[in-house]
């Protein structure tokens, strides 16, 4: 679905915890994530820490969207 959406022009990031699957899909933007439970966050953190960890894979996932990529990318 990732691909076919790129197709008309939209960017996509694919936020993943096995980003293979996401590279074996055709994902052209791949951000890394967690875990598979909690793929954007990490319950065990105090909230502060958890909140700032969220803040961060965003906005990787927004930097990812403004970057131009000809084949799969992981953003690590």
């Amino acid at each position: 679905m990732v691909k076919e959406i790129e197709r008309y022009g939209l960017p996509i990031v694919h936020m993943a915890t096995i980003t293979t699957i996401s590279q074996s899909v055709g994902a052209n933007r791949i951000v890394p994530t967690v875990a598979i439970p909690h793929p954007v966050g990490n319950p065990s953190l105090p909230h502060e820490e958890e909140m700032d960890l969220r803040r961060k894979l965003v906005k990787k996932a927004l930097d990812a969207l403004q970057t131009e990529v000809s084949e799969p990318t992981q953003f690590e």
